[in-house]
């Protein structure tokens, strides 16, 4: 095959005529330009030149092989032709970069707000609006906090036993019967190459080499196959889906995922709207950074008001219960509803046959001024019990949102929860530090585990019972608030619209 100069490419540089380069090899993306989830405006902006290095960060490897038909891949570049163009960095990469260089050394993370503090630092600013927004006034994710520990006449309070042989103890668990080497699993995030290079393959290669389960997320920044090319042998992953409005794309990702060896299948409830998410709407217009790789061949992407918009538009709104017997028909794999809520619904749940649901609100990023999962684990428990003895090995009771210690952890399975999912504190973990970030947090993990049980008097985690835990001021939602220094120091106020600056 004879090789392309740069010059010929640069002869396409136009919405009739569209090349561009990748990885040293010619494509012509003219017909292409119309379905870019991210707009035809990116691609346009790399036309006739070399688009690698804004490919790589938000795009799997064989993204454009696979999906742009092989007679539009025209050929290797020459590269004695390809003129090398220095890029210029701004004041605010610049001092970016100085951050990320004088970040604390690893040794000296000693908890999970740590990472989040780093990542706030280093994270470009539409990155941490994406990452850190909520829904509105950002009521439910400061709730998902403090539902915890001390907010609101102290909600949740430990009642040790003591004189108990506790020289050794285990916290590892079974969640839906896969072992774990921690009562928690990574809960899914999206875009992860918005806070490092690699995305979520720092959490597959962190969590096959520590025994932990992962949740792949419908919108990662990786693909599916790429992340699960990425697991060691017999590792548990699980997949949280967003339900596609044309059902045959549905029914072909879930089935792969099964074929591929997934286990559970974690259907998100809660979203059949995205939340209004304030911060990453201020940041406007979205560039190819915030789009997700299941969105490629979507022209319908909504890009004026942030990233959450921009990778929701193919989520259907019309999810209804009269759906879940077609997943059932569907795909073997255990079923659970993420994003549940009330007694009544997962009762449904439960009566409906699915493996179990997760007491969730989106990490507040949906319906502001929702309860927070642990305060519905109560209810919902209580509401179970009705339908036989509890635990129940049949129907699992997960719980998400706001958890970062190990001592969440432990009240919340105390309180009838079976293991919590855990999300922004790994992605904080893998933004500051990549793959080593997220080992450091499972550690962290285990250290504050083995602490706490001790001092709680348990061995095991099927020896938390809710004796252990005082939570009858969880549902009072006044009183004095001590402050949480930690979570204040890294959470960022909602701002109003500013005056531009006078010239």
């Amino acid at each position: 095959m004879s090789l392309i100069s740069a010059q010929t490419v640069a002869e396409h540089a136009s919405s009739k005529s569209c090349w561009i380069i990748v990885h040293g090899y010619v494509y012509d993306v003219t017909e292409f330009l119309p379905e870019h989830p991210g707009g035809s405006k990116i691609i346009l902006k790399y036309a006739g030149k070399d688009a690698t290095e804004a490919y790589d960060p938000i795009h799997p490897p064989d993204a454009i092989t696979t999906h742009l038909p092989k007679h539009k891949h025209l050929g290797p570049v020459d590269p004695n032709t390809v003129v090398k163009v220095e890029k210029v960095l701004t004041e605010e990469e610049k001092k970016r970069q100085e951050l990320v260089a004088a970040r604390p050394p690893i040794d000296e993370i000693v908890n999970l707000h740590d990472f989040e503090a780093v990542a706030k630092a280093i994270l470009p600013p539409k990155a941490w609006a994406y990452y850190s927004s909520a829904s509105d006034d950002e009521i439910t994710i400061r709730e998902n906090r403090a539902a915890y520990q001390r907010k609101h006449i102290y909600r949740i309070w430990f009642r040790p036993r003591i004189l108990r042989d506790v020289s050794v103890v285990n916290w590892s668990t079974t969640i839906l019967g896969y072992r774990s080497s921690l009562p928690v699993y990574i809960s899914a995030t999206a875009l992860g190459k918005l806070g490092h290079p690699d995305g979520e393959l720092n959490l597959t290669r962190a969590a096959g080499k520590h025994g932990v389960i992962q949740m792949i997320p419908t919108l990662a920044s990786c693909s599916f196959d790429e992340i699960v090319d990425a697991a060691v042998p017999g590792q548990t992953l699980f997949l949280q889906l967003y339900v596609n409005r044309d059902r045959e794309i549905t029914k072909r990702y879930v089935q792969h995922a099964e074929k591929r060896g997934v286990k559970a299948l974690f259907i998100t409830v809660d979203a059949p709207q995205l939340g209004r998410r304030e911060k990453d709407m201020r940041m406007k217009f979205v560039d190819e950074s915030g789009v997700a790789k299941v969105q490629e061949g979507d022209s319908g992407v909504k890009k004026d008001e942030g990233v959450a918009r921009a990778i929701s538009s193919f989520i259907d709104p019309s999810l209804s219960w009269k759906d879940i017997p077609w997943f059932k028909s569907i795909t073997n794999m255990h079923i659970v509803l993420k994003g549940v809520a009330t007694p009544q619904d997962a009762l449904m749940a439960y009566d409906y046959g699915l493996a179990g649901i997760v007491l969730s609100n989106h990490g507040g990023r949906q319906l502001d001024t929702a309860r927070s999962g642990v305060e519905n684990l109560i209810d919902i428990v209580a509401a179970l019990k009705t339908r036989g003895p509890w635990p129940n090995p049949r129907f699992a009771v997960f719980v998400d949102g706001g958890v970062r210690r190990a001592s969440d952890v432990l009240k919340a399975i105390a309180l009838g929860a079976s293991a919590v999912g855990v999300g922004r504190a790994f992605m904080y973990s893998f933004c500051a530090y990549g793959q080593e970030g997220v080992e450091k947090a499972f550690q962290i993990f285990r250290d504050e585990l083995e602490m706490n049980m001790r001092l709680i008097g348990v061995r095991s985690i099927d020896e938390l019972t809710p004796d252990l835990v005082d939570a009858s001021g969880l549902h009072a939602h006044v009183g004095l608030t001590p402050t949480d220094n930690l979570y204040n120091s890294t959470y960022q106020p909602l701002a109003l619209a500013q005056f531009r600056t006078k010239l």
